[in-house]
């Protein structure tokens, strides 16, 4: 199997075009051509990560996060992308795509939390959300849940009772518009600011923000399952680490 190969099947379950516009997502450094017969599949192209492809005799690098996202203009020997072509590694990044396609990180993330009746929810710049249901717990019970299911020290606003969830892994704090349009009580997702708690909670919103890491590295196991289902010619290792540390 070449790395095209598991590309063109990773693009049949996540197609890149219907990744966002700002994206850089699929075969991103590397040889398209190159036999795999071991892979790294990771949120991140971190050092650690190459590291281990390298001492692993991997071929293959699958992230979530680009390793290209913006321009670049050298690529010189302290940067990610030189220690990839040096070590004959080659990248594929599936990012909004993964996010959005059918067994991805917001359904991952809906499946960790122990969502019921998960439908897909359409938000006005079309980005696709989840939204399902949990037996009713208080706002700071769900809390506690999530501190507990997604191994995060969770902040929050919002009290009452919390039974419909909307649910955008990774950076989706501007969905608390649109939570109550949604029939929901609350939103879980990361990176919030200041201001997007202030506004959920004037709005009488529950707005949970739970690590941009621990909110989409729940992908990687059903990603890692999939692939080793596909492929079982090749050996996939699931990496979980982060180099984020918390006090």
């Amino acid at each position: 199997m070449t790395v095209q190969n598991i590309f063109d099947f990773l693009n049949s379950k996540y197609p890149i075009e219907t990744a966002c516009g700002f994206d850089n997502v699929g075969t991103l450094v590397g040889d398209r051509n190159k036999t795999v017969t071991k892979a790294v599949v990771a949120l991140d192209c971190t050092m650690p990560v190459i590291n281990e492809a390298v001492k692993n005799g991997c071929e293959l690098i699958i992230t979530h996060h680009p390793i290209i996202f913006n321009g670049i203009k050298s690529v010189l020997e302290d940067t990610l992308v030189y220690e990839i072509i040096k070590n004959g590694l080659t990248v594929i990044s599936m990012h909004t795509n993964l996010d959005q396609g059918v067994g991805g990180v917001n359904d991952a993330l809906c499946e960790v939390i122990g969502l019921n009746n998960v439908e897909t929810v359409e938000a006005p710049d079309k980005y696709l959300l989840k939204k399902g249901e949990i037996s009713p717990l208080s706002a700071d019970d769900f809390a506690k849940q999530l501190k507990n299911v997604l191994n995060y020290p969770v902040k929050y606003v919002g009290d009452g009772i919390i039974k419909n969830v909307l649910v955008c892994g990774g950076s989706g704090a501007q969905y608390h518009a649109i939570v109550k349009q949604n029939g929901c009580d609350a939103l879980v997702t990361a990176d919030v600011k200041h201001n997007h708690f202030l506004e959920a909670a004037q709005n009488g919103v529950a707005l949970y923000e739970c690590g941009h890491f621990n909110t989409e590295v729940v992908v990687i196991k059903p990603l890692y399952e999939l692939l080793s289902n596909e492929f079982n010619n090749i050996e996939f290792i699931a990496n979980y680490d982060s180099q984020i540390k918390t006090a």
